[in-house]
């Protein structure tokens, strides 16, 4: 098991120490000793000014309820957030999140092992997921990130943001992470199945790239509703 133990954890945890499972572009995500919650973290976030990181948290919780609200209950978990400090004196925003046991990122999903029936109503959740984010964005500016990317530890992470690294990082992003490779939505074990989206950041860059990020992702969009079509719906 890969545990981590940090006075951060303290809110969720009374030893400090909980599993990491899974980390993003920007995150640690860790699952508590119960199974009950994953805890998101932000490392590189973390700030001595408690002001600045309410501030954060209170833009996180914004974001997480408009595109909750967008993509509807159905689609959506529920978010809470918290500040913490570390061992260092670092405030941090805890996200807190209900463990959704037996759920699978759609990038780990054996499609060929999913049923017929279970594959095209997964394919028209998809479309509804994708359409309900154009509208989001449409209406708000701002558009949950449907794909995601996935990382081994912090050092990876780093280590992928550097200049070298950007024609790997273009392949994926224009070619490989496709909406059934999904790292942001997970498929439930619930009977019928239902699509969830669990991370609710929004962009956080310049104006300009965010432009040229959302108009990118609209031409993404086109791509996925064709493969959806394809590989599930006929």
């Amino acid at each position: 098991m890969n545990k981590h133990q940090d006075e951060v954890f303290a809110p969720i945890d009374i030893d400090h120490v909980l599993e990491r499972v899974a980390g993003g572009n920007e995150t640690e995500v860790y699952r508590s000793d119960d199974y009950r919650f994953v805890v998101k973290l932000k490392g590189e976030m973390g700030s001595r000014d408690v002001a600045a990181a309410l501030a954060a948290a209170r833009q996180m919780k914004q974001a997480a309820q408009r595109f909750a609200a967008c993509l509807g209950a159905e689609h959506s978990i529920p978010t809470f957030f918290i500040l913490s400090r570390d061992q260092a004196g670092f405030v941090h925003v805890l996200t807190i999140q209900p463990y959704l046991h037996s759920a699978q990122v759609l990038a780990n999903v054996d499609w060929k092992a999913v049923p017929r029936d279970q594959r095209r109503q997964i394919g028209h959740d998809l479309r509804q997921i994708i359409q309900r984010a154009i509208g989001c964005l449409l209406r708000t500016g701002h558009l949950p990130d449907l794909y995601g990317r996935v990382s081994a530890n912090p050092e990876e992470r780093r280590r992928r943001k550097q200049l070298r690294y950007l024609p790997e990082r273009l392949w994926s992003f224009l070619v490989k992470r496709t909406i059934l490779h999904s790292q942001n939505i997970m498929l439930t074990s619930e009977q019928p199945p239902r699509l969830v989206l669990i991370d609710y950041d929004e962009v956080r860059r310049h104006v300009l790239y965010r432009v040229i990020y959302f108009l990118a992702r609209l031409m993404l969009f086109i791509r996925d509703l064709v493969i959806i079509r394809w590989e599930l719906e006929r």
